[in-house]
């Protein structure tokens, strides 16, 4: 993967990205429907800012019936993820990425998901 480092931090810099990719990186997958519900934001925003990383290669994406599911892209080099590492630990208890967190626990895809396992 040929990522720069100025393309990674253009696209950390957007608030949406960065709270989108933190939720990801804490969580694993994460449906377009749980990121609209944990940042409170409308899925066109939402799934624009998605297919900006993804143009990057800063995610990648499964289909399952009508669902996206999105992932960080396991292929990032060794320095990216060590950036993504670093701003996670970061904001860990911070608002509003601790609200995000909170907010996805109780997202009705992730609750029925909880409820059959």
């Amino acid at each position: 993967m040929s990522l720069k480092p100025t393309d990674l931090f253009n696209l950390l810099a957007d608030e949406t990205r960065l709270r989108s990719l933190l939720l990801m990186q804490a969580e694993g997958e994460l449906c377009v429907c749980e990121l609209t519900h944990a940042l409170e934001m409308s899925q066109p925003k939402v799934s624009r800012h998605l297919a900006a990383l993804r143009q990057h290669k800063v995610v990648r994406t499964r289909r399952e019936s009508n669902w996206i599911y999105y992932r960080i892209a396991s292929d990032l080099p060794e320095w990216a993820g060590a950036t993504l590492q670093a701003a996670e630990r970061a904001a860990a208890g911070a608002e509003p990425y601790a609200g995000d967190r909170a907010r996805l626990s109780t997202a009705p895809s992730r609750a029925e998901f909880l409820n059959s396992a």
